[in-house]
């Protein structure tokens, strides 16, 4: 008797021992669900924060175009030969600086895909071929972005309208 109800003890012990295993199998698998769930919404944290720095240094390249274009000495206006002109205005006597400094691009990290007329830049973009999240809500100067589906279609160009 002393021994059938040692066996019994062992078979509940064991039984106990895999609900226990499955248990925390569930858990563990609920747990990668839910980093991996995180995981999508961090990186789409991260690609919208991208985005408003895209259209931060896009504006800032824009403007600077433009300034570049009507500070022009004398009479015929003209836009930079380099994004370096910008930066470094050479046309004058004394330092003129348009932009701050050149600003990489936030979504490819690579350089800037230039917008040219006739050997010259009016305008630059991202490089990027990845999907656009933002669809709507621009600037009334970039209003076009929302028709827009990958970033390399959403052009600064520093034309006066």
């Amino acid at each position: 008797m002393a021994q059938s109800s040692l066996i019994g003890n062992m078979r509940t012990g064991q039984l106990t021992q895999g609900f226990t295993f499955i248990g925390i199998l569930i858990i563990v698998a609920l747990s990668g669900i839910a980093l991996s769930v995180v995981g999508i919404v961090w990186h789409q944290s991260l690609q919208r924060e991208h985005e408003k720095e895209l259209l931060f240094i896009g504006d800032q390249y824009r403007a600077a175009i433009l300034s570049y274009y009507e500070s022009t000495p004398g009479g015929a206006k003209q836009y930079p030969k380099a994004l370096e002109d910008l930066v470094l205005d050479k046309r004058f006597p004394v330092v003129k600086r348009h932009l701050r400094k050149l600003y990489a691009d936030p979504i490819s990290k690579q350089a800037w895909g230039l917008v040219t007329q006739q050997g010259l830049i009016i305008g630059v973009y991202s490089q990027s071929h990845q999907a656009a999240i933002k669809k709507s809500g621009f600037p009334t100067a970039y209003e076009s972005f929302s028709e827009a589906t990958t970033y390399d279609e959403w052009k600064f160009i520093g034309i006066n309208s």
